[in-house]
C-alpha cells in the first residue's frame, strides 16, 4: 500500500484516543498470543516499539520463538510481512534491492528489495558484515532508501524486528553502536517456565498443525492512528526532567564508559507513552518511564572493558541507574496537551 492510500486509510479512520489505541493494541497482543504462549511482558515490549514507531532488536538464545512472534505481529496487525535471512555473503543489494536492464523496455528498472514492506524480520542480523548491516541504517533512521542516485520511501508503517543470536562468536559481526542506538528498545525473551511449556506443547497437538493461523486484526492505516495516539499522551515538566536525570547518570555512571545518547531520551519518552496507552491513560507517570529504562537503554550505553571479566551486564548496570535516581512526585495537570 502506498503513502496516499495509508493517508485515506487514517482518515476514514478517524483519530484514535489513547484508550481507544490501548484497547486495539490489547486486542492483537490477545490475538498474538494464540501463537506465542507465555511470554506477555516480552510482547508487550515489541507492541509498544510498535506503537512508538520505532523498531526491535530481540536478543536471546534460539528456539525460543524470535521468528514465530515477528510474523505472528505482522499477521494480526494486518502488515506486508518479508523476512531477510542474513547470512555472511549477503549483499546490500540483496537488502535495499538494485537496478537491472530491461531488455523488453531497453531501459534500467528499479527491483525493489525485501526492506520495501511494512514489517521487516532481519534474522540474525549479526551473521552479514557491517556493510550489509550497514544497508539498513538509512531505512530505520529515515524510512527511505537511496540506491542509484534515488531516493525511495518506504511503506507506512515501516517496523524493523531484529534477531540476534548473544551466544555465538564464530562467523558473527557485532553490530556497531549506530546502528544499535537506531533500536528503539531491546527485548529478551527467556525459557518459558514449566508450566506454559506444557501449554504450548498442548496447544501444538490440539490444533494439529505447526502454527496457529492468526486473523488480521488491524491494517496499515489503523496502525498508524494508533501511533498518532500517543501524541495525545500528556508528559509532565517533571517527568522529562527524571527521564534527562536517568540518561545523564548513564553518562557519569563509573561503570559505563560511553552513556546513552539524546536518541536515548526521546525513545524513553515515547516508549512510556506506549506504556500509559496500553494501561488506558493519557498521561505518564514515573513507573511508565521505569518500566521501559532497561529495555530503551541497555543496548545504548557501553560499559568498561573489564565488567565483562567480572560478568556484570548492562541491564543490570541501568537497572542500577533507574533505582539511584529519585524519582519524581507528578500529578498530571488536566487539559494539559503534551509537547513532545
Amino acid at each position: 500500500m502506498d503513502t496516499d492510500s495509508i493517508d485515506t486509510v487514517v482518515t476514514s479512520i478517524g483519530a484514535l484516543t489513547p484508550k481507544q489505541a490501548g484497547e486495539r493494541a490489547h486486542e492483537v497482543l490477545k490475538e498474538v498470543e494464540r501463537a506465542v504462549v507465555g511470554k506477555r511482558a516480552a510482547l508487550e515490549q515489541v507492541m509498544l516499539g510498535v506503537l512508538a514507531g520505532g523498531h526491535v532488536l530481540i536478543e536471546d538464545l534460539p528456539g525460543l520463538g524470535k521468528t514465530l512472534l515477528a510474523r505472528s505481529f505482522a499477521a494480526a496487525l494486518g502488515l506486508d510481512f518479508a523476512r531477510i535471512q542474513f547470512t555472511p555473503d549477503l549483499l546490500p543489494s540483496d537488502v535495499t534491492g538494485a537496478p537491472f536492464y530491461d531488455q523488453r523496455s531497453g531501459e534500467m528498472v528499479f527491483r525493489p528489495g525485501p526492506v520495501f514492506t511494512h514489517l521487516l524480520l532481519a534474522d540474525e542480523i549479526n551473521r552479514t558484515p557491517p556493510k550489509t548491516q550497514a544497508a539498513l541504517l538509512e531505512a530505520m533512521g529515515e524510512n527511505q532508501v537511496s540506491v542509484d542516485g534515488a531516493t525511495r520511501p518506504l511503506p507506512k508503517p515501516f517496523v524493523v524486528i531484529a534477531t540476534d543470536n548473544p551466544i555465538e562468536y564464530e562467523g558473527t559481526y557485532a553490530l556497531p553502536e549506530a546502528q544499535l542506538d537506531r533500536f528503539l528498545l531491546r527485548v529478551r525473551m527467556g525459557y518459558l517456565p514449566p508450566v506454559d511449556e506444557a501449554a504450548m506443547l498442548r496447544r501444538r497437538l490440539d490444533r494439529a498443525a505447526p502454527e496457529a493461523v492468526l486473523s488480521p486484526l488491524s491494517d496499515p492505516g489503523e496502525v498508524l492512528a494508533m501511533r498518532a495516539a500517543l501524541e495525545a499522551v500528556e508528559v509532565d515538566d517533571d517527568l522529562l526532567a527524571y527521564i534527562i536525570s536517568l540518561i545523564n547518570a548513564t553518562r557519569a555512571h563509573a561503570q559505563i564508559q560511553v552513556g546513552a545518547s539524546p536518541r536515548g531520551g526521546l525513545a524513553l519518552v515515547q516508549l512510556a507513552r506506549g506504556r500509559a496507552v496500553l494501561d488506558g491513560r493519557d498521561y505518564v507517570t514515573p513507573e511508565d518511564v521505569k518500566s521501559v529504562a532497561v529495555p530503551a537503554l541497555a543496548h545504548r550505553i557501553t560499559l568498561r572493558p573489564e565488567l565483562w571479566v567480572r560478568r556484570i551486564n548492562a541491564d543490570d548496570v541501568v537497572a542500577g541507574v533507574v533505582g539511584s535516581v529519585a524519582t519524581p512526585r507528578t500529578v498530571p495537570q488536566a487539559g494539559r496537551r503534551p509537547t513532545l
